[in-house]
């Protein structure tokens, strides 16, 4: 249905180094960037339009009663992989925060397909392209993630990667997270202003 958009020379792998370590400017910043998913000789990409932070001593976070064998991966420092399973259907990527030892992360709850998007077609069975991967497990099942995934450096080369924008971005929005019963008023969703591929709200509270 639709031709994938090769983005070989376009797309520089972001540092560390370039990340903000603070949650909720990671959240920001992550904003019209690009996740890169490799698999086998093929590969998926998107730009990234909305996220959600979850910072240090929030009790909505994974992180909040402490380490786990299951959240080891969110306090390796910024710019990893910490992948979970959730409702017995899904994953859930999300981008790891703050400096090591300190567990924090920002979910990516979705992107706009640019890359392999009839390989996401297939991984979704569907062919409506603002569906493929808009809110969090839409994401990961397009982009084939799973826990096999969890704690993968994303500022290195590997099958899942940040990269920068391939354009320039639309104003930033932010509101109140989705789905989430504790410190429900916290204005830590952010999105790309316009964007149809927005999975929740775009009723903004404040923009950039």
């Amino acid at each position: 249905m639709q031709t994938a958009f090769h983005l070989d020379h376009e797309v520089q792998r972001l540092s560390r180094g370039s990340l903000p370590s603070d949650t909720a400017e990671l959240a920001r910043f992550l904003i019209g960037k690009t996740i890169v998913r490799k698999t086998g000789r093929s590969r998926m990409s998107g730009r990234i339009v909305e996220t959600e932070a979850y910072p240090p001593g929030d009790a909505s976070g994974h992180a909040y009663r402490g380490r786990t064998a299951r959240n080891e991966s969110l306090f390796l420092g910024p710019g990893f992989a910490y992948v979970y399973f959730i409702y017995g259907t899904s994953y859930m990527l999300n981008v790891t925060a703050e400096e090591p030892g300190v567990g924090a992360g920002v979910l990516l709850r979705a992107i706009e397909p640019l890359d392999g998007i009839n390989l996401m077609e297939r991984f979704r069975k569907t062919d409506k392209l603002t569906d493929l991967a808009r809110g969090p497990g839409r994401l990961a099942a397009a982009l084939e993630i799973d826990q096999r995934l969890d704690g993968v450096d994303l500022c290195d080369s590997g099958p899942l990667w940040l990269g920068s924008a391939v354009r320039e971005t639309a104003r930033i929005c932010t509101s109140a997270r989705i789905g989430i019963t504790r410190e429900v008023e916290r204005q830590l969703r952010f999105f790309e202003s316009g964007s149809r591929f927005v999975s929740g709200p775009r009723n903004e509270i404040r923009s950039r």
